[in-house]
């Protein structure tokens, strides 16, 4: 339960940092934001509870084919906050669009050769 709770804390305190520097520099704060920390925690986490390195690949190349499907919403909700379309609804809709690409790319990847 405590690595659970290590893990949780140093995944919130990576978020929070972002957000913070956001405030004052919303540029730099982006370039942490899209750094692969989150992930690269997440694969060290998974090889000290299963190192496997085939598991450990697969883990991998799933991870890129589906950060693809999610880069759509970093343009989207940008543009309907410029056309006058308030966060929330901006927010709601940028998700929505995500989990329809996302789930084109769990139909579609395996039809191209794609282990998801």
């Amino acid at each position: 339960m405590l690595y659970f709770i290590l893990k949780a804390a140093l995944s919130g305190v990576i978020i929070a940092a972002i957000s913070t520097v956001s405030k004052r520099y919303p540029g730099f704060g982006a370039l942490i934001a899209s750094l692969p920390l989150i992930s690269m925690l997440g694969m060290i986490w998974l090889w000290r509870d299963r190192p496997d390195a085939v598991n450990m690949a697969d883990h991998a190349q799933a991870t890129f084919w589906f950060v693809l499907p999610s880069l759509p919403m970093f343009l989207a909700i940008p543009a309907m906050l410029r056309a006058g379309v308030n966060f929330w609804a901006s927010l709601i809709a940028g998700c929505l669009l995500t989990v329809v690409l996302y789930s084109l790319m769990i139909w579609l990847g395996p039809r191209f050769g794609l282990r998801l």
